[in-house]
This record gives structure tokens, sequence and C-alpha cells, in this order.
């Protein structure tokens, strides 16, 4: 399992920074100069830079290196988080979007959890509103990402694969 995001501040960030606390591989796309609301993103995290400095060809980019996007929100999606959802349905992706507001913690674990196992993603991208769109919306997503039993989904899917035929077809 690897979890991407834009490395932007808030639900990006706090995808990485549980991706790295769970000691998951990270990655994703950024803009040119590593660009962030609050100036470049440290080199620490593993993400690669874009030719262009605008935030649109990074989400774009993102949605089409995951198996499927993940987008946390309290409340409607605005913005680069509606942008992102209208990319993952343009490219025909997998997209789960967790109103914050209309579910509890648990509950949104366990959809989370169905969701990844139903699409068989490997390549998370993760999504949502920057710290200064949602003050809340960072301490929220490392919460419920570092809820999930990442674990389980890597010994199903070792499981799964070693049940495939090679000469069975790829499916979605």
């Amino acid at each position: 399992m690897k979890i991407i995001s834009g490395g932007q501040t808030g639900a990006d960030r706090a995808a990485l920074d549980a991706a790295r606390e769970l000691g998951l591989p990270h990655g994703g796309w950024l803009p040119r100069g590593r660009k962030t609301e609050n100036g470049p993103l440290p080199r620490s995290y593993a993400l690669e830079e874009l030719d262009s400095p605008e935030y649109r060809p990074r989400t774009e980019k993102n949605v089409l290196a995951g198996d499927g996007t993940l987008i946390i929100s309290f409340g409607p999606l605005t913005g680069g988080s509606a942008l992102t959802e209208n990319l993952a349905r343009r490219h025909n992706r997998p997209c789960l979007h967790i109103n914050l507001e209309e579910t509890t913690d648990n509950q949104a674990a366990a959809l989370i959890m169905a969701w990844l196992r139903r699409y068989r993603i490997a390549t998370l991208n993760v999504a949502g509103p920057r710290a200064s769109g949602d003050p809340r919306i960072y301490r929220a997503v490392l919460h419920l990402l570092k809820e999930i039993p990442w674990q389980e989904l890597d010994r199903k899917s070792q499981r799964t694969a070693g049940r495939q035929m090679p000469s069975m077809p790829a499916t979605d």
C-alpha cells in the first residue's frame, strides 16, 4: 500500500504524515518549486515536482497515479477538492468522498476499508481542503488514516494475488 497526495497543507499533508508514521511508502506530484500555500514542501517528503507551477496539473497527475482517490472533508466539496472529484470521474477512477460532518470516525474507517478492498487500491491518492480552508482537517485526516488497519489490506491483497491465475484478464 502506498499513499500519495499533492503535498498541500491540510488533508494532503496529513495523508503524507500518516503514511510516514505508519511506515507506509508515500509520494505524489506537486507543482514546480514544491509549491504549497505555506511555501515549499520540505524535501523530506518523497514527492516529485511537475514543470508547471499550477495546482490543476498536479491534481490530475495524482488522480491518474492512484488506483483510487479518497477525499475527506467537513461538508460539501469546494475548490480543489471538487476539482479532484470531477477529474476522478472524468478519468473513470474510483473516488470516495468522506464527509466528516455526516459520519463518525468508525463509520468512515469501515467505509474506507470496504472501498479499498472493493477496488483493490494499492496506491491511494488522498485529497481534501487545505489548512487555510479548514483548520480542523489536518488533525481529522491524520487521525482517521491512522485508524485504518492497513496491515489487513496487505495480507488480504497477498492472499488474493496468490490465488489469481496468470492467464486471467485484469478487471476493474
